[in-house]
């Protein structure tokens, strides 16, 4: 088995998003967001979109049993050209249910690559967002404005989102290692846990998790 089946892990800040974009275009594979998956769902009123939507106007989460049938519709559809997954599983349960249904399907996870970087470093990429009135996005460090606060383009004062703000991201940081402290340790006791260093510059993370794929590709055909 040759196909690259992957789940994404990493706190949020630590780049996932940039690496989903070039994995996708370095190996042509689908990208199964679960949250997106669930909003098209709704939005298209699909038999699956209205059992979800039942739960969500109640203020209840979706059942683990329907996100998975979603993923495995899209699979399905994909064929045989791997996957790569991305906000789901997040518990251990959700893992276990997880490779019980594909292993139905005669396959399984090649790796679970987990990008991640230290809490400090995530609070300052994060807070160190500026958003301009029009949506134009700075950082402090990497991207800063002309004048600090101000828009290069219209002179406006730039914001920072309630989301990026340092509490917001400290919160969701607990929040993620809570829950994804257990899944990285049983993909861990798996063996097929991947480890990358978030802090390094995003092209070096990319070739090093090419490298990677490349010679599980390979001990996959031995």
């Amino acid at each position: 088995m040759s196909e690259l089946n992957l789940i994404l892990l990493g706190p949020p800040g630590a780049g996932k998003g940039t690496q989903a974009e070039r994995l996708r275009g370095d190996f042509g594979l689908p990208y199964l967001a679960t949250g997106d998956m669930l909003r098209t769902h709704v939005k298209e009123n699909s038999e699956l979109g209205q059992k979800a939507k039942e739960f969500m106007d109640a203020g209840d989460l979706v059942p683990d049993e329907l996100i998975i049938e979603m993923l495995l519709e899209r699979i399905d559809a994909e064929g045989d050209d791997g996957f790569l997954l991305d906000g789901f599983p997040r518990t251990v349960p959700q893992a276990d249910a997880l490779d019980a249904a594909i292993a139905e399907r005669g396959r399984r996870l090649t790796a679970a690559l987990l990008i991640d970087a230290p809490d400090e470093v995530l609070v300052r990429r994060i807070s160190g967002r500026r958003v301009s009135q029009s949506g134009r996005v700075y950082h402090v460090d990497s991207n800063p404005p002309e004048v600090e606060g101000v828009d290069d383009e219209d002179g406006s004062q730039l914001i920072i989102r309630d989301d990026d703000k340092p509490e917001t991201v400290k919160n969701r940081l607990k929040t993620y290692h809570r829950q994804t402290v257990p899944l990285i340790e049983y993909y861990e006791s798996r063996g097929i846990l991947q480890r990358f260093d978030g802090t390094r510059p995003a092209t070096e993370v990319h070739d090093h998790v090419r490298a990677t794929l490349a010679t599980l590709r390979l001990e996959d055909r031995l």
